[in-house]
């Protein structure tokens, strides 16, 4: 697709398979509360990098009208304010009252440790690191931090964004925020870190880690080079050690072999008890360093900061930013994720197909809807199950309030 051909791409995206309903729905939580949406900032970078914050909607009509008028390149949703932000933003009393608790994970940020790509350039082998991350952060935030509603979402080139939607995550402050992405953020304090890895978090997390890392270390080569070698040694902190499992080491030329004598050195001098507290849980630390999230913990911390909305496209590859289902993370490739252009030739063949059965059987035609039209049907579908699941939550809370008043 060419870069003059994406205004038009985008224009019709916009009119034909943008979910504004589901959209509104999602960001109306249950229209318990109307200024969930009335209140909520949009920003919009425009063609040419023309940004704009501050934009809010009364009505899902608005929105919608809007968003087709402006065509915008990129959608960014911010927090929920006490008024409006639209005409309300220069007033002093103007603040952010709640937002989704985001966290932004960033391939780049694991330039470091990959070595098939680098920069925005993603393969479904460096791809394996963003399914160990999912794994792991679903696992805590629901089992640790008891959250239901979590919303997983391609960020359309690099990354995966989760957005946690339950109530409680919604209205954490800043401060909050803080502890739980400091929890989360075990690399956070450098490389050389010693991990509690007694902590049942880190103790999970290392058993995720070990149930992909064979395949990732196949696919990575973490020890294929001297200076490779090296980077992983500075991990143990006994000269001897290092020195048995450098001998180890120029005995094989691959990096799943390297990584097989290393930890068979470190469970033979473990066994004779010769390590002490600096090296016994090296490989632990070792696979967490390789292998652990990278997390962005500014964004998950300010409860100002904007994330890109989900089922808007990404400007440099075409490709829309769709909703993921973690529990099928492994099966999941980012660049098999269709462009605009090929969604609107969907779009284009499906209709083609159904005008000539129509005029061949002489039937009407079948009004369905653009996206079912597409393979974007399958992400409207996750976004679709993951609404059903909020709505579910709001029947409850209403149920419960509704009994609370008859008790009283």
């Amino acid at each position: 697709m060419a870069n003059d051909q994406f205004p038009d791409y985008l224009n019709v995206y916009y009119k034909r398979l943008f979910p504004y309903t589901q959209f509104h729905k999602w960001l109306s939580y249950g229209n318990g509360n109307p200024e969930n949406f009335t209140n909520r900032e949009f920003s919009f970078t425009l063609h040419e990098d023309i940004y704009i914050r501050f934009q809010s909607f009364n009505t899902l009509q608005e929105f919608e009208a809007e968003i087709q008028n402006r065509c915008p390149f990129k959608i960014d949703i911010g927090a929920v304010f006490n008024m409006s932000p639209k005409v309300c933003r220069n007033y002093p009393q103007f603040h952010a009252m709640e937002k989704e608790l985001v966290i932004d994970i960033d391939m780049t940020d694991y330039d470091t440790v990959r070595t098939c790509c680098s920069g925005a350039d993603v393969c479904q082998k460096c791809w394996r690191f963003m399914v160990i991350a999912v794994k792991i952060l679903e696992c805590s935030l629901r089992d640790d931090f008891g959250w239901n509603h979590l919303l997983w979402v391609f960020s359309g080139r690099r990354g995966i964004h989760c957005w946690i939607c339950d109530e409680s995550a919604r209205k954490l402050s800043p401060s909050e925020r803080g502890a739980v992405i400091d929890y989360l953020s075990v690399l956070t304090a450098g490389e050389s870190k010693r991990y509690n890895v007694n902590h049942p978090f880190i103790r999970r997390s290392i058993a995720i880690i070990n149930e992909e890392f064979d395949n990732l270390n196949l696919e990575q080569n973490f020890l294929e080079t001297s200076e490779q070698c090296n980077k992983i040694l500075s991990f143990i902190n006994d000269e001897k050690l290092k020195e048995q499992i450098n001998i180890q080491f120029s005995k094989y030329q691959n990096s799943p072999q390297r990584w097989e004598a290393l930890t068979l050195v470190i469970q033979n001098n473990h066994k004779r008890g010769l390590l002490n507290y600096k090296t016994k849980f090296c490989v632990e630390d070792i696979l967490l360093y390789l292998a652990y999230p990278r997390l962005d913990v500014n964004v998950t911390k300010g409860l100002n900061h904007l994330l890109k909305s989900p089922f808007c496209v990404h400007p440099k590859t075409g490709k829309v930013c769709i909703p993921i289902n973690p529990k099928v993370i492994d099966k999941f490739n980012p660049n098999a994720v269709p462009t605009i252009n090929v969604l609107i030739d969907e779009i284009n063949d499906y209709d083609k197909k159904q005008k000539e059965i129509v005029n061949d059987a002489n039937m009407s035609i079948n009004r369905l809807k653009d996206y079912k039209k597409t393979s974007m049907l399958k992400s409207i579908s996750i976004f679709e199950e993951f609404l059903r699941n909020l709505e579910n939550s709001w029947k409850g809370n209403k149920i419960k309030i509704s009994d609370a008043k008859m008790d009283f």
